[in-house]
């Protein structure tokens, strides 16, 4: 795993300073802290920060091809790189290191863009064709790796995070009203907007062509319809054995590296059936890692203890409370370079600190399960919704309900109530093509009430749901009811916030690489080809999941229902807390100069979260706290204080020069 930062000028005279390529990479040193290298040529430059784990020796890029009319900065891992050097080889391509790196430049050189739909892997890389002037970009088909860009008339910026484009001083540095408009609606924003003016993402399974005479952007892949001729033809057992085959082998190709590959252990199901793949298949000294919290109704390390004791994994465990939420938040912040409406990747922040800790490079982890199997209680709550419109006088709707929010539907309370009515559904509704999904929005908008006058009156209208809606597919409303939910979450928050806040962005600041083996393409494609009803039962999630590992894991965990993953928030910032970083910055003078929020507003959001008598969650109040204090942090670290951040300038382990 790599950081890797570059400079094109598109128009003019300009030459590539090395110093401020040097500055750029060096700022996002923690990507990549064993070897650094940069490359320039007219018009042309590209660095790379490498965190060496194929290939150890002689694998320091940037990597060219024999004759060295190709240059590439990679950041990711091409798993099956071994099969696909064996084929280059086969046809006469030459190679001088052992790195997935050269084999990915190669087989560029071999297929241009049609290398993408040979890569089993996870990615971001961008290659200069010296007799072309072109530079070529491509992010993996799921967005695993961050790839983000600034384009004006005269220059092409490209890099792994946010703040390494920020070093070039013509780029300038101002939050995205439109961005905070998403942020608070959907936790994300609508690829490609990120959370700053002019800063673009390439969206996942896309490629960028860079000349000077501007971009052209195209997308390679996208999650298939499975429509009748591509179905599943075969039976439930036969998809069994078909889905435990491919995603033993994507763990098989994940373990891949010259250094040691731990493991994730939530005690969910998902991250016990990757642990328990490895253990039992390919290693039995496995070391794994988890997450416990001091606060009860978070905690999980219960169940992480019983898989760990039944698999005979060496546990390690990384206890947080709500004070290490307050200490390290500005830190995460830094990091994922956007506003957080959760406090949820702090302890990922902290448990990478401590798999670093114990010197390993690599983890593999359960994320995507939920995505592709259906095993979040949204696509639960669709389900339920549209059987409401069907049945509007069904007497088995509140026993459903009951069934899904047993902590809630116990007896009559104003939470059931609440409930009750967010259920409720027209049959009109049913057309709508983010039906799955709108209401939570319309529920995470009224968040946005906290904006200030000015922002809310430059928005001009815009809806960050049709802003959604407008991306989407043409074949989107062909697709099943459940597919269409599990799109929406696979490209909004899986993409944007998971393997971002929560995955690569927490892992990289310690210098750690997390693999995902559910959501290798071919396990993704194999999903998309089952009945709805396989993957959710009833109302029993991941059944498929559930049924081809039955004995893998311990039964208490294959059949235990989701908990879903939160931290806490309003418990970091009680009545009372010692004055710091938030009283600033959620003070009335710095909501007014930053200008984002209404701070009479935000005063009394505040004194309701440090209040003693808010003992009950009130998940809006608590998003609402941590988008505010989060936006404050962002433009803090950004725009306010950016120049004070300091970068010790690195000095390259590898210096290529093109005249």
């Amino acid at each position: 795993m790599c950081g890797i930062a570059g400079i094109f000028v598109k128009q003019g005279s300009e030459q590539v300073q090395e110093d401020i390529l040097i500055r750029m990479i060096s700022s996002i040193r923690h990507r990549g802290p064993d070897e650094a290298g940069v490359f320039t040529a007219p018009r042309l430059g590209m660095g790379n920060v490498r965190l060496s784990i194929i290939g150890i020796n002689g694998g320091t890029q940037p990597v060219g091809n024999e004759n060295g009319t190709l240059w590439i900065v990679f950041n990711g891992e091409a798993f099956n790189y071994i099969e696909l050097r064996e084929e280059l080889s086969s046809k006469g391509h030459r190679f001088s290191t052992q790195t997935d790196t050269e084999v990915v430049l190669h087989l560029y050189e071999e297929y241009g863009a049609d290398c993408l739909h040979r890569i089993n892997g996870q990615f971001a890389f961008a290659i200069w064709d010296c007799v072309r002037k072109e530079l070529f970009l491509a992010r993996d088909r799921v967005g695993i790796r961050p790839l983000h860009y600034y384009s004006d008339a005269h220059r092409f910026i490209f890099a792994s995070e946010i703040k390494a484009i920020f070093q070039h001083p013509e780029v300038p540095r101002e939050l995205d009203p439109e961005a905070l408009h998403q942020i608070f609606t959907l936790w994300t924003t609508v690829t490609p907007r990120t959370a700053f003016m002019g800063i673009c993402e390439l969206p996942p399974g896309h490629f960028l062509r860079v000349t000077e005479t501007g971009e052209a952007e195209t997308c390679y892949w996208s999650i298939p319809n499975g429509s009748a001729d591509t179905q599943w033809s075969g039976s439930q057992e036969e998809a069994q054995e078909e889905l435990t085959a491919l995603i033993e082998d994507a763990v098989r190709l994940r373990l891949r590296a010259d250094v040691a590959v731990g493991a994730y252990l939530s005690g969910g199901l998902d991250s016990s059936i990757i642990t328990a793949l490895i253990s039992t298949r390919f290693n039995n000294r496995l070391r794994t890692f988890s997450i416990g919290f001091r606060e009860e109704r978070f905690d999980e390390s219960a169940f992480q203890s019983e898989t760990s004791r039944f698999l005979k994994t060496d546990h390690t465990q990384t206890l947080v409370d709500a004070a290490d939420i307050r200490r390290h938040l500005p830190a995460v912040v830094w990091h994922c370079e956007k506003p957080l409406l959760r406090t949820a990747p702090v302890p990922f922040f902290m448990l990478s600190q401590t798999v670093r800790d114990n010197h390993f490079k690599v983890v593999l982890t359960g994320e995507g399960a939920d995505e592709i199997f259906g095993g979040y209680n949204i696509f639960k709550e669709a389900k339920i919704r549209r059987f409401w419109a069907r049945q509007p006088d069904s007497r088995l709707r509140p026993l459903l309900l009951q069934r899904l929010y047993p902590y809630i539907f116990q007896k009559a309370s104003p939470g059931r109530a609440y409930l009750e009515k967010f259920f409720a559904v027209s049959q009109q509704d049913l057309s709508d093509p983010v039906f799955s999904h709108r209401i939570r929005w319309q529920n995470t908008g009224r968040i946005q009430s906290f904006l200030s006058d000015e922002l809310r009156a430059s928005l001009n209208g815009s809806s960050p749901i049709e802003a959604v809606i407008g991306r989407l597919a043409p074949d989107f409303r062909n697709r099943d009811q459940l597919s269409q939910a599990q799109i929406l979450e696979i490209d909004i928050f899986l993409s944007n916030y998971l393997l971002s806040s929560q995955g690569d962005r927490v892992a990289m600041a310690h210098s750690l690489e997390t693999r995902m083996p559910f959501l290798d393409y071919r396990v993704i494609d194999f999903a998309f080809r089952l009945p709805a009803h396989w993957k959710i039962n009833g109302l029993t999630e991941k059944y498929i999941l559930r049924k081809a590992f039955r004995g893998l894991v311990p039964d208490a965990i294959r059949d235990r229902p989701k908990q879903p993953y939160r931290a806490p928030i309003r418990e970091a910032f009680p009545e009372g807390s010692i004055q710091d970083y938030a009283d600033e910055l959620l003070s009335d003078y710095k909501l007014k100069q930053f200008g984002y929020f209404n701070p009479v507003k935000v005063a009394g959001l505040v004194n309701k979260i440090r209040s003693k008598d808010s003992t009950l969650p009130n998940e809006t109040q608590d998003m609402a706290f941590s988008g505010v204090l989060s936006t404050q942090l962002v433009h803090y670290q950004f725009i306010e204080n950016f120049h004070a951040q300091s970068v010790e300038k690195i000095v390259p382990d590898k210096r290529v020069v093109v005249s």
